[in-house]
């Protein structure tokens, strides 16, 4: 028995004349996903990304799990290659589906027929594979609206190929078609999503976190990092930059007035991914910030950040609620990690009452009170940087 992963573009099918080139980018991100597993050969059809093992020593269960986190397909299913022969399709039906069959009680048949050559319609074949295997399952009853097993048909150019169903896949477009970003990492909920959002338009994700020993831990830190982790199988291989942030903090806490302590703080942390992000090709920022979720996140606290901005911002989650996004940390695993104890600098020094009104005006001339340059350029030349790979 053959094998194969099938992957069925969406957006990617969209594409016009830069179809091409999307799927030559999809399938570089598939092949470097996978090549842990074994080798595999990957060819293109119809909108359909052929996966076919070299080996059947690999193990298809991680094969297809791996390449179902890959941005640039709609679906994709683990299907069976048989010859474009109606006998020999039956009888590799009844043994490819036989387990599932079996159990269920009620089933329909799928068919399409890309290659018109073949001599059977669709309904035809749906019909008469129907009838085998109800001769098989005598016990099984068709149901076309809402059957237990759906057996599906496909004939395509080289093969016909035989499944019980897709699955959702990643969707969106791959990464690495649509630039790099960097990635504001907390230790939260919001930003490991804004991250995955973001990887999902196709954008090629870094990370960085900002850490304040002794006010932070060590256990802090590597929260972060696991989170890394955690997206690292969605969005690629992630470079990842720890800024040392104490010295500034301390330095706000003594220089700033307490009340616009998180703006300001907020617009230091901006300008020191902006030059590390000078430093690396990487023209934009992303944040996970929701509107009017804490105090340095209503409108007017956003407008002051931003004026600390050379390059876009984006904010993926900025219109959502919390329990849309706690789905969507569920979805990537992310979520248990993010509710762990573990404080982040964005907690050290917390003002007792922050304002949520600022204007540019007092935040610049509270900012420009003390002189941070230093401390910023040494914390950009201190900043520690590890690589999180796909393994």
């Amino acid at each position: 028995m053959k094998e194969i992963i099938l992957l069925k573009e969406g957006e990617i099918a969209l594409k016009g004349l830069n179809k091409r080139n999307f799927e030559e980018a999809f399938i570089k991100n598939l092949r470097h996903r996978l090549k842990p597993l074994g080798k595999f050969i990957y060819t293109r059809s119809q909108s359909m990304i052929y996966c076919e093992p070299a080996d059947d020593s690999i193990d298809m269960d991680e094969a297809v799990s791996r390449a179902s986190k890959v941005f640039g397909a709609a679906a994709i299913c683990r299907a069976m290659i048989t010859e474009k022969d109606f006998e020999v399709i039956c009888r590799d039906v009844l043994e490819y589906c036989g387990e599932e069959l079996s159990c269920a009680r009620t089933f329909k048949v799928q068919a399409k027929r890309s290659d018109k050559r073949f001599p059977m319609r669709s309904p035809e074949i749906c019909a008469e594979l129907g009838g085998r295997i109800l001769d098989k399952f005598p016990r099984l009853e068709v149901d076309v609206k809402n059957p237990d097993v759906t057996v599906n048909v496909e004939i395509r150019d080289t093969n016909a190929y035989i499944h019980t169903g897709n699955r959702e896949a990643a969707g969106g477009i791959p990464v690495g078609t649509s630039g790099k970003a960097m990635l504001l990492l907390s230790g939260g909920i919001d930003s490991p999503v804004a991250g995955y959002m973001m990887a999902k338009r196709g954008i090629d994700i870094s990370a960085i976190h900002y850490v304040s020993p002794p006010y932070t831990s060590d256990r802090a830190r590597l929260k972060v990092e696991r989170l890394c982790e955690k997206i690292a199988p969605w969005c690629g291989d992630t470079t990842f930059y720890c800024v040392p942030f104490t010295e500034i903090q301390e330095a706000l806490r003594d220089n700033c007035p307490e009340e616009l302590f998180t703006i300001i703080m907020r617009r230091l942390m901006m300008e020191i991914a902006q030059r590390i992000c000078e430093k690396n090709d990487i023209t934009a920022l992303i944040t996970g910030e929701s509107v009017g979720q804490v105090a340095s996140q209503t409108m007017g606290a956003i407008v002051c950040t931003d004026n600390a901005c050379r390059m876009p911002v984006f904010r993926p989650v900025i219109g959502m609620d919390k329990t849309e996004i706690i789905a969507i940390a569920r979805k990537i695993d992310t979520f248990d990690i993010s509710i762990e104890p573990y404080e982040d600098c964005c907690t050290v020094f917390t003002p007792k009452h922050p304002k949520t009104r600022p204007t540019l005006e007092e935040v610049t001339q509270a900012q420009n009170s003390f002189d941070f340059e230093p401390l910023i350029q040494k914390a950009v030349e201190e900043t520690e940087v590890k690589h999180f790979r796909i393994g």
